[in-house]
């Protein structure tokens, strides 16, 4: 039986069960949240990613999918840490701790993350996949991975992996 739709959220396709409220949906709903809490610093992380988000729908001038916005997210996590990293270098800790509330609150929106375990067999699939022998097929390594990957394992430290075990 397909969930009921309550009339009042009928234009944001969200039903009774939450279950077909997109992510985009999803991040409207808690900058909703976060306004009436009065939270400012999560307001502010939010408001932030709906930015990005409406800009990427501007430019492109498409309804993004979710698997869009978990892209954005991750470019955004990734700027989050090379500033923290700045940050600590320079010694403004201050700064650093804002970039890490952000990352926690982006966090929030991004898939279940793999466990260790389960990106390294990913990798060993992909290896055998694509017989790749040395770092020269690192490459197509990462093709079959990304697809597989994105939006739950940080690809950086993915590529280190493939990287070092395809030079062992």
């Amino acid at each position: 039986m397909p969930a009921t739709v309550r009339p009042d959220a009928q234009h944001r396709g969200v039903s009774i069960s939450g279950a077909h409220m997109s992510l985009k949906d999803r991040i409207s709903e808690d900058m909703k949240t976060a306004m009436r809490a009065r939270d400012q610093a999560r307001l502010s992380a939010i408001r932030l990613l709906l930015s990005a988000v409406k800009q990427k729908e501007v430019d492109e001038r498409v309804a993004l999918t979710d698997a869009d916005v978990v892209s954005i997210i991750e470019k955004m996590m990734k700027q989050r840490r090379e500033s923290v990293a700045q940050f600590e270098s320079g010694g403004r800790g201050d700064l650093a701790e804002i970039e890490k509330f952000e990352m926690r609150v982006l966090a929030e929106y991004l898939p279940q993350q793999m466990t260790d375990a389960e990106i390294a067999q990913a990798i060993d699939a992909a290896l055998s996949e694509s017989g790749a022998s040395g770092v020269r097929d690192m490459g197509k390594v990462m093709g079959l991975l990304k697809p597989r990957l994105a939006g739950r394992a940080d690809m950086g430290k993915v590529s280190a992996q493939v990287k070092s075990r395809l030079s062992a």
